[in-house]
């Protein structure tokens, strides 16, 4: 990017450059010519008139190159604004042009100043009429010399024409560097632009991603508990209104223990955000943990379900971002077993393949149709039903794969396959942020709620 960059800036310092050796010529032979005219001869009305009319000269070349440089550099003042390089530039160049020829004819000494005008007519006008006006000005100062020598010698024409062929080789040039200058500057501000709108959709693209993120973390963790607290309030009610105490006392520590893990939840979700390590213990104890949570609000909800976990493999340690994929499948699929499945019994079965870990969820329930979950593509009108498609999210973006089969009536069964990164490849803890366990949420999907 820095040789992008000095690419036009190289030219532009020597564009230049050029123009302050342009300028600084034309003042140097403007004063040779005065110089010259004082000095070789006797003072009169002729020489002041050229005094005069060298003053003016000046003053006019000083303005226009003063107002045309503050107006390319984006006009600084009312003046800068009014003046149009474009539309103003003829004329000033006529205003100088038309002077000189006045200089000219009162001395010679002045014919040193076509050199620095022929730059200015292949500047300021079109190619086809500056060799015009560059020929031109050669005449004059060709016929100046001999008008006011008397007599004609080569080298009168032989100056002039190697002056101007010089001048137009050098003004070709110029302007070829000044395209390739304007160039230049236009892709480097293209490519800026360019690089800017990427920015610009990379940060909205991951806004989005950590909304997404935030959203499958809420749903996984508090949404869920908070459904749990909902359903054991509801039961207790309905066991307070039948007189059963005992029942009632049952479902309210179910509430206070929910809500005691889901404040765990919340508490680690926070410092999940703040980049704080996770302190939940190890996958395979939070999964028993889940596995345990699930058949403990089971009883409490009067449903006989047993859930049990298998390990297979020497277990390896995972990336956080892995762990909290499999630990939240696991509670998204056993919240579904719980509220829709109306199974009894329940298998968890986590197994290190080789360079692959893998997680199978069995339950015994009533099953469903594959078919219409897959044909929906995302949550219901509720809000539930986003329990398969957080699953589905989490996996996908660690580069796994993720299986569903069920048949009615047969129980269902969830597969994720996650091929594990080496080290140095493995996404960062903050990608997906871990949570303390025990909650078993309703993951509101699985095709049953």
């Amino acid at each position: 990017m820095s040789a992008e960059l000095d690419r036009p800036r190289a030219g532009e310092r020597v564009l230049r450059v050029l123009r302050l050796a342009l300028h600084v010529g034309f003042a140097l032979l403007l004063a040779v010519a005065v110089g010259r005219m004082l000095l070789m001869g006797p003072l009169s009305w002729v020489s002041f008139l050229a005094l005069l009319l060298s003053a003016v000269l000046a003053a006019v070349y000083v303005i226009g190159t003063v107002a045309e440089k503050r107006a390319s550099d984006g006009g600084r003042g009312r003046r800068a604004l009014r003046f149009d390089p474009e539309r103003h530039g003829l004329a000033w160049l006529g205003a100088v042009t038309g002077l000189w020829a006045v200089l000219l004819v009162l001395s010679p000494d002045f014919s040193w100043l076509a050199f620095p005008l022929f730059f200015l007519q292949l500047h300021l006008l079109p190619l086809r009429p500056a060799l015009l006006g560059v020929t031109a000005t050669t005449a004059a100062v060709v016929a100046a010399q001999w008008a006011h020598a008397g007599e004609f010698h080569a080298a009168m024409l032989l100056g002039p024409l190697i002056g101007a062929g010089f001048a137009v080789i050098m003004a070709l040039a110029y302007q070829a560097l000044y395209a390739e200058v304007t160039n230049q500057r236009e892709a480097l501000d293209e490519l800026h632009r360019t690089r800017a709108e990427l920015a610009r959709s990379q940060r909205e693209q991951g806004v989005l991603e950590e909304r997404g993120r935030l959203a499958r973390e809420i749903h996984d963790t508090l949404a869920q508990g908070l459904a749990s607290i909902v359903l054991m309030s509801r039961s207790a009610r309905a066991s307070l209104d039948a007189g059963n105490l005992e029942t009632v006392r049952e479902r309210l520590g179910t509430v206070e223990e929910t809500a005691a893990e889901n404040l765990a939840e919340a508490r680690q979700f926070v410092r999940n955000l703040r980049g704080s390590e996770n302190g939940g213990g190890s996958l395979v104890d939070r999964l028993e943990r889940a596995c345990r949570s699930v058949q403990e609000r089971a009883a409490a909800q009067g449903q006989e379900l047993a859930c049990s976990f298998r390990l297979e493999g020497v277990p390896a340690a995972l990336p956080a971002p892995y762990e909290v994929a499999v630990l939240r499948a696991v509670q998204a699929t056993l919240a579904n077993v719980l509220q829709h499945a109306s199974a009894s019994r329940a298998v968890v079965t986590l197994a290190f393949v080789g360079r692959d870990v893998t997680l199978d969820i069995f339950d015994d329930g009533r099953g469903f149709d594959p078919a219409v979950e897959r044909a929906r593509s995302g949550p219901r009108h509720d809000g539930s039903g986003y329990g398969l498609i957080s699953i589905a999210d989490r996996v996908e973006a660690l580069g796994g794969r993720m299986d569903l089969e069920s048949v009615p009536g047969e129980g269902t069964a969830v597969g994720i396959r996650l091929p594990l990164p080496d080290a140095r490849q493995a996404p960062a803890a903050a990608d997906l942020p871990a949570s303390v366990p025990g909650q078993v949420p309703d993951a509101g999907g699985q095709g049953r709620g």
